[in-house]
């Protein structure tokens, strides 16, 4: 929040943003909010393309850029696109472009960069090294070490 999604925002009239983020995490941790992590996946190509690629996109601009926990959004739905979970079940899928970024997902180990090489979704992020960079570790991680320790490694917790 304040090193990806902060610097990239415009100021909105009436709203401290310092005061509101605070507020957002506390109603997110509530557990009457709880969401499950298929809703949170559902129609990925949508919402990662609307919401996340924009703040990547500004952030890439900057002389500093901070793509980390974006690019570990785009490794997280490449990794889920693959339709396959830690324990080799199925995973159910839900994306309008289920067939396209499915084949994409699939295609890694082999062209580990298959799912980005979609113009249409990622344009030239392909051609982004802080970027790609920073998706190679995160989806290497979470095949080698899986989600929960891939998370740790973002945040910082050494296992």
């Amino acid at each position: 929040m304040n090193t990806d999604a902060t610097p990239t925002l415009k100021p909105v009239p009436g709203l401290d943003i310092e005061k509101y983020k605070p507020q957002l995490i506390e109603r997110f941790s509530n557990p009457g909010i709880r969401d499950t992590v298929a809703r949170l996946c559902a129609e990925s190509s949508d919402r990662i393309s609307k919401w996340l690629l924009p703040v990547v996109r500004d952030q890439l601009a900057m002389p500093e850029p901070h793509v980390r926990f974006a690019a570990a959004i785009v490794a997280s739905w490449a990794r889920y696109a693959e339709g396959v979970d830690e324990q080799g079940g199925p995973i159910d899928v839900v994306d309008r472009l289920k067939e396209r970024v499915m084949a994409a997902a699939q295609r890694y180990p082999n062209d580990k960069h298959a799912f980005l090489r979609d113009k249409e979704l990622f344009g030239d992020l392909i051609d982004q090294p802080v970027f790609v960079e920073a998706y190679d570790r995160v989806l290497s991680s979470l095949h080698e070490v899986g989600a929960r320790e891939t998370l740790r490694m973002l945040l910082g917790h050494a296992s």
